[in-house]
């Protein structure tokens, strides 16, 4: 019988679950930096075998929200708990299980497998690890825990086997050979946002929205103009750098990993705009993608 299923990756902030996404995908489906409030999106990353086809679901880290931008990322999370065949909540060994309570007896009352995630246990010692799986179990007693490290790639396959056991008989979601619900243009911004998380302190990255302008595609390369839009003129100017510095090398950096992505010859141009306050506008968030069905 083929089995398939939606499997939901939740959790907050800075925990791993974007590595953890890609590895689980062994392709660089959700961008994962050192940062937190990486992902703000519900990213889909799909597996094809011959007898299952599992649809992950990355989505933004669980937080209580300071502006619209951030509630419209925990929407994304919240509606992970309404279609998932199985949920996957993943934590580390530094986060106490009382972190997120209103949104973890939501995750109790589901009526489908959750298996709790405890990752970066590279950086626990072996009695703390287990009083910390105590608590989770006395948290959500009817989830299965799993310790896990996904930097160093322990534990991700038994929970990959273990979530292939609990997908439900059905026929799959997607056709055989899609890989991800995103479009190109989604992953190029998704890059590019990447490079300013890594290169930019403080509110800048989070100030910063990213919109593919023109697409291009030919058999060997791709022509790309990105519009990378933040809230003020001071960070417009840091963006831009003193004679342009600080963003030909986000461009650069972006460059590289697009060829590596697309394996194509790219042709990126980013220019800097101001949307003031766009984080607490509803007409430009949306107008971003981030309107909730």
């Amino acid at each position: 019988m083929f089995k398939s299923g939606f499997v939901n990756i939740v959790g907050n902030p800075n925990v791993g679950k974007s590595t953890l996404m890609n590895l689980l995908m062994g392709e660089r489906i959700s961008i994962a930096t050192f940062k937190a409030q990486t992902t703000r999106h519900r990213i889909m990353g799909i597996i094809n075998e011959p007898e299952a086809q599992i649809v992950f679901s990355d989505t933004p880290g669980v937080l209580k929200p300071n502006y619209k931008l951030q509630e419209s990322m925990l929407a994304f999370s919240e509606s992970a708990l309404q279609d998932a065949d199985v949920l996957l909540y993943v934590t580390d060994v530094v986060e106490k299980p009382d972190k997120n309570s209103e949104f973890l007896a939501k995750v109790q009352r589901l009526d489908v497998p959750v298996l709790v995630l405890i990752n970066k246990i590279d950086l626990s010692e072996q009695q703390a690890l287990e009083q910390l799986v105590a608590a989770w179990h006395d948290t959500l007693p009817a989830a299965e825990v799993f310790p896990i490290s996904a930097k160093v790639k322990f534990g991700v396959e038994h929970v990959l086997c273990r979530i292939k056991a609990l997908l439900p008989d059905a026929p799959p979601y997607f056709d055989r050979d899609q890989w991800t619900d995103k479009p190109a243009r989604f992953f190029v911004t998704e890059i590019i946002r990447e490079k300013i998380l890594l290169y930019y302190d403080k509110e800048i990255p989070y100030a910063v929205e990213v919109v593919v302008e023109e697409f291009h595609e030919t058999d060997s390369n791709i022509h790309i103009r990105a519009l990378i839009y933040c809230e003020r003129e001071s960070q417009k100017g840091i963006l831009i750098g003193h004679r342009g510095v600080a963003l030909k090398k986000v461009s650069t950096e972006a460059r590289k990993t697009l060829e590596k992505f697309f394996q194509k010859t790219i042709y990126l141009e980013t220019v800097v705009k101001v949307d003031k306050d766009w984080r607490q506008s509803t007409r430009r968030l949306e107008a971003y993608g981030y309107k909730q069905d």
